[in-house]
C-alpha cells in the first residue's frame, strides 16, 4: 500500500469521526474522579455504543509486521483510570462475565470489573489518540492498524461487557431508587 491510499485512509471520515469520539471517551474517563455513579453510567452508556459503531467502521487494514506503535499509557496512568473508575462504581464495579471462553470449562462464571474493562479500553484509545496527536502519516496508519485490530480480538468484547454490567446498574438503580420512594 503506498502513502497516498493510506492517507486516504487516515483522513477517511470513518477514521476522523472514530478519533473524535476515542479522545471524547479518554477526556470523560480522565476527569470521572469524584462523578456520582449514575451521571458516570448514564453518559458512558451513550459513549460506549457510539464508540462500537465507529470502531467497526474503521477499514480493515493491516499494518507493517515489523512497526511497533508507541507506548502512551503507563501503568500509572491505566491504573490511575481503574482506580478512579473504581471508586465511582463502589460496589457496583463487579460483575460476572458469563461470554469468558474459560467459563465453558468450569463450574464457575469469571469475576470481572467495569473498571477493568474501561481502563483496558482507555489504554488502548489513547495509545491510539496520542499517535494520531503526533500527526505522522505513516505512524497514524499504523495506529488505525493496531486499533481496529485490537478492537476486534480484544477491547471489544470488554465494551460489550462493560455495557452489559453498566446496563444492569443503571436499571438495578433505577428500581432501587423508585421502589425507595414508594414509585411504581
Amino acid at each position: 500500500m503506498d502513502l497516498n491510499d493510506k492517507k486516504t485512509i487516515v483522513y477517511s471520515r470513518n477514521t476522523v469521526e472514530f478519533v473524535t469520539v476515542a479522545v471524547e471517551l479518554c477526556a470523560y474517563l480522565e476527569q470521572s474522579q469524584g462523578r456520582k455513579a449514575s451521571e458516570f453510567t448514564d453518559t458512558i452508556l451513550k459513549l460506549l455504543p457510539l464508540l462500537y459503531l465507529k470502531a467497526s467502521l474503521l477499514d480493515d487494514v493491516e499494518g507493517e509486521e515489523d512497526f511497533f506503535p508507541e507506548v502512551f499509557v503507563s501503568e500509572e496512568d491505566y491504573e490511575y483510570i481503574r482506580h478512579t473508575i473504581s471508586g465511582v462504581m463502589a460496589d457496583d464495579d463487579d460483575y460476572l462475565d458469563f461470554c469468558n471462553e474459560g467459563v465453558r470449562f468450569s463450574d464457575e462464571p469469571a469475576m470481572k470489573t467495569i473498571s477493568e474493562d474501561l481502563a483496558d479500553i482507555y489504554q488502548a484509545l489513547k495509545n491510539f489518540a496520542e499517535a494520531y496527536r503526533l500527526g505522522l502519516d505513516e505512524n497514524m496508519f499504523e495506529a488505525v492498524a493496531e486499533v481496529r485490530s485490537s478492537f476486534v480480538i480484544y477491547w471489544g468484547q470488554s465494551l460489550t461487557n462493560a455495557m452489559r454490567a453498566l446496563h444492569r446498574v443503571k436499571y438495578t438503580l433505577r428500581d432501587e431508587e423508585e421502589d425507595e420512594y414508594g414509585e411504581d
